[in-house]
């Protein structure tokens, strides 16, 4: 993997440009921006990257995009090893700009790991040329996946959305937010789902899974994360996490388990660089 920067390959004179680095757990990259929009994917460990809209996380086999010129802040669950591509906006366009997390399939994973040998200069009618080409191609037609936390404008409401993820209750209904906010139901709903894009009910699932990823990736016991968020019993956790990521949360945390043991492609240092 060429390990680059993202600062000093922004101007390259190429429409797509691959990035990555190592990170220590628990790393944490503060705000910033780049000019192109950037998909970020972790091989090893979880993202989860911020912006003022909201949180988007990628476990194994997704990948978050980010706009570009959208600051944003990225954190580290467990030793990431992250592989990434910049892409210019004028080749971006279909992938719009909002921030949204994005199937991995085997095909694009192997590319953007194929693609972290590929210098930033390199010949746009040659080999690698196709290989960049192919990687956006399967980019651009990747699937959204439902892995996003949006935030409301509202100032009422995102201070409530805010608290939800400090401290999760998924039994919280309608009406219990509706009391607290001294609104009306109907205006609720409404206001609620033209801010996020999402239902109540969504949101306050998706919320619970961004809580729920890093501690599971992290290690921790299925049972703990779910009584501590709340949920009656381990069997109705499960049963959401599998009908919103496609497996047993069981066997997502022994996945993490064996990445988190995999061996490092290179030992590169320089953690502080950029995603």
């Amino acid at each position: 993997m060429a390990w680059t920067n993202p600062d000093d390959v922004e101007h390259v004179a190429r429409p797509v440009v691959a990035v990555g680095n190592d990170y220590p757990a628990a790393f944490e990259l503060d705000w910033h921006r780049h000019r192109r929009g950037q998909l970020l994917y972790a091989s090893r460990g979880v993202v989860v990257v911020s912006t003022a809209e909201g949180a988007w996380i990628a476990p194994p086999e997704r990948a978050v995009w980010t706009p570009g010129g959208t600051a944003h802040s990225v954190r580290m669950v467990g030793a990431t090893s992250t592989r990434g591509v910049l892409i210019e906006p004028a080749v971006a366009g279909p992938l719009g700009q909002r921030s949204k997390v994005l199937a991995v399939s085997p095909l694009l994973r192997d590319l953007l790991v194929a693609a972290g040998d590929i210098a930033p200069e390199y010949e746009p009618d040659g080999r690698d040329g196709l290989v960049m080409a192919l990687l956006l191609a399967e980019v651009l037609r990747a699937p959204v996946v439902p892995l996003a936390v949006p935030f409301p404008k509202s100032a009422d409401l995102a201070r409530h959305c805010h608290a939800f993820l400090d401290r999760p209750r998924p039994h919280d209904t309608i009406d219990d937010w509706c009391h607290a906010l001294g609104m009306g139901r109907r205006a609720f709903t409404r206001a609620f789902r033209r801010e996020t894009g999402l239902s109540f009910g969504a949101w306050r699932q998706q919320a619970c899974l961004l809580v729920a990823l890093p501690r599971l990736a992290a290690g921790e016991a299925v049972t703990t994360v779910a009584l501590d968020l709340g949920y009656d019993s381990p069997a109705a956790f499960s049963t959401m996490f599998k009908r919103l990521i496609g497996m047993a949360p069981n066997l997502y945390r022994r996945g993490a388990d064996i990445r988190q043991g995999a061996p490092q492609a290179s030992n590169l240092g320089g953690a502080n660089r950029p995603a």
